[in-house]
């Protein structure tokens, strides 16, 4: 669904590289976690998946085709994108922020009102109740719930997420995070995922990629990562949480 090989990005003419030579695939209906520390380079290899950063050298492949040869709006249209910050317009209500990427490909108003709806319902949101207000009467938790329903408006084959549950409360992270293991079982998309908690990411991947210093150090299942480390950077900041897990599961 996604390669990418050997991408690298620099923002000073080669002198460093914000990412350098970062291979992976991410198969149909896989859910790959990007983890890493800030400024490892994870959010700059999600955004040139779909192009709002242009990679320096290496080649992206979507679908079976180089990003760089498909139209910029149609790509990321094809894509739904979820970050942190959930970007809202908060002179919109809630029915419309869902809808907006459809009224933007001109389809008729009841497919949108229909639409948002259903999509409101799936990420457990009535419609009559939520679907007239607007984001500053929507907790946290809730603006977050609607920012994932409007990037499925379109029904993409894949979704992008940059940390979009990392401003939450651990509770409110939790009942998001069981959401969207749900979401993904009910309708199979492909997702990358950025994060920089390891237990979200020990909770969310089929695979993790852990990224440092804007390398790949290993990319595998959680459990492989855990049993056979493949670098020493990897196995210590496993370490501890491989321990408070197995700690848990003793008590258990």
């Amino acid at each position: 669904m996604i390669n990418l090989d050997k991408v690298s990005k620099s923002f000073d003419n080669g002198r460093t590289h914000a990412v350098r030579d970062v291979s992976f695939r991410v198969a149909a209906g896989e859910l790959l976690v990007l983890l890493g520390s800030s400024g490892c380079g994870k959010t700059t290899t999600l955004k040139m998946i779909n192009r709002l950063i242009e990679p320096s050298s290496g080649t992206i492949e979507v679908g079976g085709t180089e990003v760089q040869a498909q139209d910029t709006i149609q790509l990321r249209r094809s894509m739904g994108y979820v970050f942190q910050g959930i970007g809202l317009f908060p002179h919109m209500t809630v029915e419309q922020n869902v809808s907006v990427v459809l009224r933007l490909q001109g389809r008729p108003q009841d497919e949108r009102r229909d639409r948002a709806r259903e999509l409101l319902e799936l990420v457990g949101l009535a419609p009559d109740d939520f679907g007239p207000r607007y984001p500053t009467e929507l907790s946290g938790g809730q603006q977050q719930r609607v920012g994932v329903a409007r990037a499925l408006a379109a029904d993409p084959a894949c979704l992008l997420m940059d940390e979009p549950f990392g401003a939450l409360d651990a509770i409110t992270r939790d009942g998001l995070q069981e959401e969207l293991l749900r979401l993904k079982e009910k309708l199979l998309k492909t997702i990358v995922f950025v994060t920089h908690d390891i237990f979200e990411a020990l909770r969310l991947a089929d695979r993790i990629a852990v990224m440092h210093a804007g390398r790949l150090e290993q990319v595998g299942p959680s459990s492989e990562i855990l049993r056979a480390p493949a670098t020493e950077f990897v196995k210590e900041l496993f370490e501890k949480p491989a321990q408070q897990l197995a700690a848990f599961h003793h008590r258990e």
